[in-house]
């Protein structure tokens, strides 16, 4: 069974920078393609990025260029560098896991959330 763990999130201004951490079960980061997700308060549920086994990563058109994910497969741990927040980042962020095989892409359908998600706040 696939668990997860988020931590990391925390309350930032403008600007500032976090990094988010996604501790998974052995040979999980490895093996599968592994993605972030975020919800903010009414609003649906959308992709940030993904990370396929082999390295090859993608984001969100609209955090290109300011969040970066990576994963070490030794530590079993996804991450999520967050960068130049802005307060439409605020959100809970998830991480999630292709179990099916699917194309590994931001917000694939296949990337499944776990756990209970840590939550980001971005203030002015």
């Amino acid at each position: 069974q696939v668990q997860q763990v988020e931590s990391g999130g925390d309350s930032v201004q403008v600007g500032g920078s976090l990094r988010l951490s996604c501790a998974a079960s052995p040979y999980i980061v490895s093996q599968y393609c592994m993605g972030w997700f975020r919800q903010a308060p009414g609003k649906e549920r959308e992709g940030v990025a993904a990370i396929d086994r082999d390295g090859t990563a993608n984001v969100a058109n609209d955090v290109a260029g300011r969040f970066t994910v990576s994963k070490d497969n030794n530590k079993n741990a996804l991450y999520l560098q967050m960068n130049d927040l802005k307060l439409e980042d605020t959100a809970r962020y998830f991480c999630a896991v292709d179990e099916y095989g699917g194309t590994c892409r931001t917000g694939s359908q296949y990337l499944e959330p776990w756990g209970a998600g840590t939550v980001v706040t971005v203030t002015s």
